[in-house]
């Protein structure tokens, strides 16, 4: 049988606490290590970056139809998985285990945690949105800067807890409607969700993300 992609997916840590156990997903393009850095200063904290192969947990945007973005997506879910079982495995409970990620990082961060369900102490996006369970009818979009839409069929429960999604209004990658759509599907979960869109165009991790991340864990 063939691997899944990012089967062999390189992992990188740092801190060492029992407090908390975060994951924590680079975007498109990035490593392993850019993205420990938004972990920094987290007291009481194991940090687990998984690393893409390629660079990427997929090879177009998370907005294509889903045929496209397999068997990649599968991929990098099953990395989120292994990286939640080390941090499970070394004692922490499901309810001390957060995720976080930036761009598409942030998509696969959501997109486990909404399949996969809770406990978990926290979820945070950045620049990010839901993938989606399948293509769903209809042209396409506008809204969805050009894309179709997607069905959400996430079926983990998240009663209680907490996510930031934080996003700009103009995001070249990330279309606002998704993240609105992402924010309902979270709370329809369970969730406890806070969404910010931060007005204007870009695409990066504002002083309000880093301000709520840093809430959440206990930063």
């Amino acid at each position: 049988m063939t691997a899944l992609p990012h089967a062999s997916a390189l992992v990188l840590r740092a801190g060492g606490g029992d407090r908390l156990g975060v994951v924590l997903l680079h975007g498109r393009g990035g490593r392993a290590a850019d993205i420990l850095g938004l972990g920094t200063g987290l007291e009481g904290a194991r940090l687990l970056a998984p690393e893409a192969d390629g660079q990427s947990w997929w090879p177009h945007s998370f907005l294509a139809p889903m045929a496209a973005l397999q068997p990649w997506l599968d991929g990098a879910l099953a990395a989120v998985d292994r990286a939640a079982e080390v941090l499970r495995a070394e004692g922490l409970a499901p309810g001390q285990i957060a995720v976080a990620g930036f761009s598409q990082g942030g998509c696969l961060a959501l997109e486990w945690a909404a399949r996969r369900g809770g406990p978990l102490a926290a979820v945070v996006g950045l620049s990010a949105g839901l993938v989606g369970t399948a293509d769903a009818p209809g042209p396409p979009d506008a809204a969805l800067h050009g894309h179709t839409p997607k069905v959400m069929g996430q079926a983990g429960r998240l009663d209680g807890v907490p996510i930031w999604l934080g996003c700009h209004t103009q995001d070249p990658h990330i279309p606002a409607a998704r993240v609105r759509h992402s924010a309902a599907t979270l709370t329809a979960l369970g969730a406890e969700v806070a969404c910010r869109l931060h007005p204007g165009a870009g695409h990066g991790i504002t002083r309000a993300d880093v301000t709520a991340l840093r809430r959440l864990l206990g930063g």
